[in-house]
């Protein structure tokens, strides 16, 4: 896998590009087998953010965005554009300055269930050709000052890295005592739908 170009040196066949830096998108795509470059979208999401009224329709927006975004950039490659919320209601949550700020958002989540909503899109030469969203509901524990102190220390950079203050794969599943929904939507994406629209519109498979 490359950053650059958008064209695969095998030909001259479009590379798959990833319109994003997550590291967890990054990885789930590596693991689906799929040959693809990452070039993330320079969009100015808090503007974006404001044309939205709820937190379904700011993570549709800003993975449309980012697609469209790179997609200009690099003809005919299909981009991949994701973005993932996590809401409390209607109560939207963004990273943490700092570990305090990480430990206030935790105690506000707090024996409470909050939602993760993961969108995705794909788009060719300014085109939007295919979107998808899909959530999780995520029931957290009630959590004590102790139990948050020794979560803290062991959570590391994800209080801060991560929009809940959590990593589930890692530490951060001590924090729930029910999850519903797909894995791939609380990791950030929701892979298996876009797996299906790229090998049933673009033959792209294993």
């Amino acid at each position: 896998m490359t950053t650059h170009p958008a064209h695969s040196k095998k030909g001259n066949h479009p590379t798959l590009i990833l319109a994003s830096g997550s590291a967890a998108r990054k990885a789930m795509l590596e693991q689906a087998g799929l040959d693809f470059s990452i070039h993330p979208a320079s969009i100015d999401e808090a503007l974006l953010s404001q044309q939205a009224d709820t937190p379904e329709a700011k993570a549709r927006l800003l993975a449309r965005e980012k697609a469209l975004h790179v997609s200009r950039e690099f003809k005919d490659a299909p981009v991949i554009g994701s973005d993932q919320i996590l809401c409390l209601g209607q109560e939207i949550f963004s990273k943490a300055k700092d570990t305090n700020d990480a430990l206030a958002k935790l105690r506000r989540l707090s024996g409470r269930t909050h939602r993760l909503i993961s969108a995705v899109a794909v788009a060719r030469n300014g085109e939007v050709l295919w979107d998808y969203q899909d959530f999780a509901d995520l029931s957290m524990r009630a959590l004590d000052e102790d139990f948050l102190a020794r979560y803290a220390e062991r959570a590391g950079d994800a209080l801060t890295s991560c929009v809940g203050g959590y990593q589930i794969e890692g530490a951060g599943a001590w924090l729930f005592d029910a999850v519903k929904g797909d894995f791939f939507t609380i990791m950030g994406m929701p892979l298996l739908a876009l797996l299906g629209y790229l090998y049933e519109e673009h033959r792209i498979g294993p």
